[in-house]
C-alpha cells in the first residue's frame, strides 16, 4: 500500500483499547450498551485475523471502574495487557507506551471509555510524538451525546481521524479474496444484522444449489459468526 494512499496500513497499525471495563460501562448513556460492546468485540476481532497487535489496559481495574470487559480477550486472545498505577492518561505510563514501540508500528488505532478522557488524552499525546492517530469512535462511549459530540470536534481539529469500525475493518481485511473470508463476513455481520441476513440468504441459496459443498459453506459461516462474542 503507497505511504500516502490515505488508508490504514494494517503493517503498520496497532489497536489501542483503553478502559473498556465492566463499571465504566454503566454510565455511557449515548448509545446502547450492547452496541457499544459488539463494537469493541468486533474491533478486536478484526484486528485478530489482520495480524494487528492489540494493547489493552484498565483504569483501576479492582474499584469501581471494574475489570476489562471479556469481549476484548475474547476476540484478541494474544492482546498485550498494560496495568497501571493510577495514571488518568494511559500515555504517561511507560510501561503503556514502551508496549506501543516495541511493536514498531506508527499508526495507532485508539478505542475507549470514556471517549472525552481515555480516548482524546492518549489519541492527543501519542499525535504530540508523531504517531499517526485514529478514533473508533463507535467502540468508544461517554455520559451523554453531547460529550461525544465535542470530543470528535476536539479530536478531529488536533489532527486525529475519526473512524468507525466497519471502516477500520474493511482497511484491515483489503480483500475477500482470503482462506478466512467468512470469518470476516462474521465480522461486518456482528455489526450489521442485515448484512448478517443477506449473508445466512446467499448462503442457504448456494447450498440448495450446490447441495453438500454449499451446506459446507454455510456451517462454516455460521461457526465464523458464532466466534464474534
Amino acid at each position: 500500500m503507497p505511504a500516502n494512499s490515505g488508508l490504514i496500513d494494517p503493517a503498520n497499525a496497532v489497536v489501542l483499547l483503553v478502559d473498556h471495563q465492566s463499571g465504566l460501562l454503566q454510565i455511557v448513556n449515548h448509545v446502547n450498551v450492547h452496541e457499544l460492546r459488539n463494537n469493541v468485540a468486533t474491533l478486536a476481532k478484526a484486528a485478530t485475523l489482520a495480524d494487528v497487535p492489540v494493547i489493552a489496559t484498565a483504569s483501576v481495574p479492582e474499584g469501581p471502574n471494574g475489570p476489562l470487559i471479556p469481549e476484548v480477550f475474547a476476540n484478541a486472545p494474544k492482546a498485550t495487557y498494560v496495568r497501571r498505577q493510577g495514571q488518568i492518561n494511559a500515555w504517561d505510563v511507560e510501561g503503556f507506551r514502551h508496549a506501543v514501540a516495541e511493536t514498531g508500528r506508527r499508526t495507532l488505532l485508539i478505542a475507549g471509555i470514556m471517549t472525552s478522557i481515555c480516548v482524546v488524552e492518549p489519541a492527543l499525546s501519542a499525535l504530540a510524538e508523531g504517531y499517526e492517530v485514529y478514533a473508533v469512535i463507535d467502540a468508544s462511549g461517554t455520559y451523554s451525546e453531547e460529550a461525544q459530540r465535542i470530543s470528535i470536534e476536539r479530536l478531529s481539529r488536533a489532527g486525529v481521524k475519526v473512524v468507525d469500525v466497519l471502516g477500520v475493518a474493511a482497511e484491515l481485511q483489503q480483500t475477500w479474496a482470503r482462506d478466512d473470508a467468512a470469518e470476516w463476513a462474521a465480522v461486518y455481520a456482528g455489526v450489521s444484522p442485515g448484512y448478517a441476513a443477506v449473508v445466512e440468504s446467499v448462503l442457504r441459496a448456494q447450498a440448495e444449489a450446490t447441495g453438500g459443498e454449499g451446506v459446507a459453506t454455510e456451517v462454516k459461516w455460521a461457526e465464523a459468526h458464532g466466534r464474534l462474542v
